[in-house]
């Protein structure tokens, strides 16, 4: 837990660093997000050397905040899918996303991620690994995400 949190907190570092001082506040994401990923089998690392440098959470579906989507459409809304959150690495590390997503696509063809609009970082990669903008969902708290999906 506690190699997690450090990760979390270098990510969160980067992206205020990229303009992006909206996202990941109030000291989320906290451990008790970790130990519910962690619950639900969803907590997953990246290591390189056998150190820790990324940390993702990995779920299946339903995701309750994708039940509505608006300005858009999911690309299929009918398959289980998984969804990716709390994407954060080490700036150091390269390759994370795209070691992550080689995981993902192993487990479900069916993948769906949202990110705040300030965070261009994941917008691109993202976008660069095939995800298609779906659409715009509001989390529990109300707070607007881009959404994104890729079907293999």
């Amino acid at each position: 837990m506690e190699r997690i949190m450090e990760v979390l907190a270098a990510a969160k570092q980067v992206m205020r660093q990229a303009g992006n001082a909206n996202q990941w506040i109030d000291g989320y994401p906290g451990e008790q997000a970790i130990l519910s990923d962690m619950e639900q089998g969803g907590a997953m690392v990246v290591e390189d050397d056998g150190e820790v440098v990324a940390y993702f959470a990995f779920l299946p579906s339903p995701e309750p905040t994708y039940a509505a989507i608006y300005e858009g459409a999911w690309l299929d809304d009918t398959m289980p899918y998984h969804v990716v959150h709390r994407m954060g690495g080490v700036p150091t590390a390269k390759g994370i996303f795209a070691s992550a997503m080689d995981y993902c696509f192993k487990v479900d063809p069916n993948i769906r991620i949202d990110t705040h609009r300030d965070n261009t970082i994941m917008q691109h990669l993202v976008e660069k690994h095939g995800f298609t903008r779906c659409g715009i969902i509001y989390l529990a708290n109300g707070h607007e995400r881009l959404a994104y999906q890729k079907c293999l």
